[in-house]
């Protein structure tokens, strides 16, 4: 085994000295260290091996040495020999040399000055060639500045395309064109906003000449609508023509109606005609549009026009506080709206697109729908009929004036209904004053006659036809007062008003005799009727004047046929059409002459109370004074003077004023016999009271007022006349023994009355004859009324029961 582990020993430092001799000095360390890591003795054996090593190699290096000496010998002797004939070859080189250069020394010189002519003379070609292709750019990017300056920013945007296309690139390597190259971008932005600028002051201008363009276009409308109507009234057509009018210098129709640029009134024929290129300078907008066009930026061009125009639009729209006021606050607004859309529609056929009929149609639409809330409102404000009528004359205007360049105008004419009902309540508003004032001004009398001129001039102004009258001799009287002629013309001229509103609404004779027809009824059923109202309300009517009222509204009322065929006259309609609306002025003359009736019989009541209110009777009298109070006298005195006038009122409104007046009358005495505040009553004051009734009775048998049947007018006293003869012929037993039956001499005394007015009376016996009852009479006739007042208790509670 120690064999073994020498030779294993051996085999591993073997292995070692070959790591050690094919391996690189650096890497040594490792080996060397695996060498003290064997076995304790490995590292001295190792060293001899290692000097083993060292002492072969020396040996094998000399050998080497020994074997190649000589060759190296002999080589150092041959470089010995060849060193000195190269130091001959050299001096003969030196030498050869430096006559070379002696002679070359000159041709090197013109050869050099040769080689920096043709060296010139190729750069100045080059530089030709090069400003060659230089000077064009230079002379494109000159013209493009001279275009600039004098404002030619059209041509100076082709020019900067050429430049940009053509011209630079072939040049593109130098710096001034680099330089160009850059600031054209620049140049663009520059004619941007310069085109932009001088659209803003195109803008501002169109503005400021919006009213003028306006103006030009509505009086050409109607200049030619004035023409177009004489033409149709020539024609007897009754064809409606739409205006014809201009726009650059053509002339534009509908209905085939052609006109020249000249035409118009006598008056105005040699005026020249205007159009929106006369008034506005087109060109900047143009100009923007063709350069942002050449920029590839139009749509940014037209959405800025189109947003801006909108805003303008709405500026234009918005109207002055005060434009109600007067008829040029309203013409200045639409002139100004009028002028917006005619350079809108010259914006649209004179240009491909920036504003196209849909967009146009869009800004009419939002400005139709203010332009109608606008005027709807400040209609309203308007309280002057005259400028109603103006302001339907500026809408028609305006509407056919639109309606020519295209735009729908419908709705105006459904507006101008909405302000004709506005125009019909200024009409009333105004005629409630004037009817206001006849009737202020009326004496309600009936219309003196002295001549018959005079008699001509009346039934001219009112279709007043009687007979009777016709054969009295002058001077006499009409039965109606002066204010009926006047309301009448009145009416006529409110119908006449109306028909002024219709006139150039393109609307059929049909319609327009409805509206007529409407716009009267409302005169007369609202504010006639209104007006005749209030009249016979206030309190200084009397019953004279009430009764004159009655007459004039029966004259009123029959004259209502006239009117109707004054209205057929204007309007040349059938009142046999079948949609042809009828006058109310028989209902409204009606309703007017039951209210007078009423308050006649109101008032008649009311004068009859005043005197009631006179009455003074001694309840207590022992005895009567043998004739009439004198308030009743004074009362009958003025019932028939009254009567009188009553004469002359139509049918039986006497008559039922008449019945009115004598039930009012019994009704009041009845309540003075029976007022609670009245505790005591005498048989004298019975007495008295029947001289009174009697009284009425007479006044009541006397007629006042013709056509009553029979004791028709005495029933009203019926009442009074049986309680008093009940109590003066002190009839109780056959009152009592007869109540209830229809033959009754008493069938109309109520047993509450009778208790009542019995009651008075006990209590009167038992203050006055408080020594009397010791005289027998009186003492039974106490015990009778005692026994009829328990009677006449237990029929009214029997009744109540």
């Amino acid at each position: 085994m120690a064999e073994n582990e020498t030779l294993e020993c051996i085999t591993e430092h073997e292995r070692i000295l070959q790591e050690i001799e094919s391996t690189d000095t650096a890497c040594v360390g490792p080996t060397l260290r695996s060498i003290y890591d064997d076995q304790p003795n490995a590292h001295k054996r190792f060293m001899e091996k290692l000097d083993a090593r060292i002492r072969n190699h020396d040996r094998e290096i000399e050998k080497m040495c020994n074997f190649h000496h000589q060759g190296f010998v002999d080589a150092i002797t041959e470089l010995l020999k060849v060193r000195a004939d190269a130091e001959k070859l050299m001096g003969q080189v030196t030498d050869t040399n430096r006559r070379l250069q002696e002679s070359g020394r000159e041709v090197t010189c013109q050869t050099e000055e040769v080689i920096r002519c043709r060296i010139q003379q190729r750069n100045m070609a080059t530089t030709v060639e090069k400003l060659q292709l230089c000077i064009p750019v230079l002379e494109m990017y000159s013209k493009l500045k001279e275009q600039l300056e004098s404002k030619r920013y059209y041509a100076a945007l082709k020019t900067m395309e050429q430049l940009e296309k053509v011209f630079i690139p072939r040049v593109s390597q130098y710096r001034f064109c680099r330089i160009m190259a850059e600031n054209l971008p620049r140049l663009r932005e520059e004619i941007k906003e310069i085109s932009m600028s001088d659209l803003k002051d195109f803008l501002e201008s169109i503005r400021k000449h919006s009213d003028k363009v306006g103006e030009t276009a509505m009086r050409q409308a109607q200049l030619h609508r004035t023409f177009n109507s004489a033409v149709a009234k020539q024609a007897s057509t009754g064809h409606y023509t739409k205006p014809v009018y201009t726009l650059n210098g053509q002339t534009h129709t509908h209905n085939g109606l052609m006109m020249d640029e000249d035409t118009g009134d006598e008056d105005e024929g040699d005026e020249e005609i205007l159009t929106a290129q006369d008034l506005v300078d087109f060109s900047p907008v143009y100009r923007c549009l063709h350069i942002y066009t050449v920029l590839g930026d139009r749509e940014t061009f037209e959405n800025y026009y189109r947003k801006q125009r909108k805003k303008q639009a709405r500026l234009v729209l918005q109207p002055q506080a005060n434009m109600h006021e007067t008829v040029e606050g309203y013409r200045r607004y639409f002139n100004q709206i009028v002028g917006f859309f005619v350079v809108e529609d010259h914006i649209l056929h004179a240009t491909q697109g920036l504003v196209t009929r849909a967009f146009t149609d869009e800004v009419w639409n939002m400005a139709l729908s203010k332009i109608i809330a606008v005027l709807r409102t400040h209609s309203s404000y308007c309280d002057d009929p005259d400028l109603v009528l103006e302001l339907k004359n500026l809408i028609v205007i305006f509407a056919d004036t639109l309606q020519g360049y295209g735009f729908p105008v419908n709705r105006l004419f459904d507006l101008l209904f909405e302000v004709r009902d506005q125009y019909n309540e200024t009409l009333l508003k105004k005629w409630a004053l004037v009817f206001r004032e006849i009737f202020e001004l009326d004496n309600y009398s009936p219309i003196p006659v002295e001549t018959e001129e005079e008699y001509i001039l009346v039934v001219s102004r009112f279709p007043f036809h009687d007979a009777e009258i016709e054969k009295q001799d002058f001077p006499k009287k009409l039965p109606m007062s002066q204010s009926v002629p006047q309301i009448y013309t009145q009416v006529k001229e409110l119908i006449y008003a109306s028909l002024k509103f219709s006139e150039s609404l393109h609307r059929s004779s049909t319609e327009i005799d409805d509206m007529l027809r409407k716009s009267t009824n409302l005169l007369l059923t609202r504010t006639l009727s209104s007006c005749l109202q209030n009249l016979i309300k206030k309190p200084h009517i009397g019953l004279t004047e009430l009764v004159q009222i009655i007459i004039n509204t029966t004259h009123l009322e029959q004259a209502c046929k006239y009117l109707e065929e004054f209205i057929t006259n204007i309007t040349n309609v059938s009142p046999e059409t079948v949609h042809t609306t009828r006058l109310y002025g028989l209902s409204t003359f009606k309703d007017a002459r039951h209210a007078a009736e009423g308050e006649i019989y109101t008032k008649l009541n009311q004068k009859i109370d005043e005197f009631i209110q006179l009455a003074d009777y001694e309840w207590g009298m022992a005895e009567s004074d043998g004739r009439a109070s004198g308030y009743l006298m004074d009362l009958i005195n003025f019932l028939r003077s009254t009567f009188q006038v009553f004469t002359h009122l139509p049918g039986k409104v006497a008559q039922t004023a008449c019945m009115s007046a004598c039930k009012h009358l019994s009704t009041s005495l009845m309540q003075m016999l029976l007022d609670t505040e009245l505790k005591q009553i005498s048989m004298g004051a019975i007495q008295q009271f029947n001289l009174d009734v009697i009284q009425c009775e007479l006044f009541a048998s006397s007629e006042p007022v013709p056509g009553f049947q029979g004791d028709t007018l005495q029933l009203a006293f019926i009442d009074l006349r049986q309680l008093l003869d009940l109590f003066m012929v002190w009839d109780w037993s056959t009152y009592l023994a007869d109540y209830g039956q229809p033959t009754s001499k008493y069938l109309r005394v109520n047993p509450a009355t009778a208790l009542a007015l019995l009651e008075k009376m006990k209590d009167t016996s038992k203050k006055n004859n408080i020594f009397s009852q010791f005289r027998k009479n009186d003492r039974d006739k106490q015990k009778l009324i005692e026994t009829v007042v328990k009677q006449l208790r237990s029929l009214v509670n029997g009744m109540s029961s």
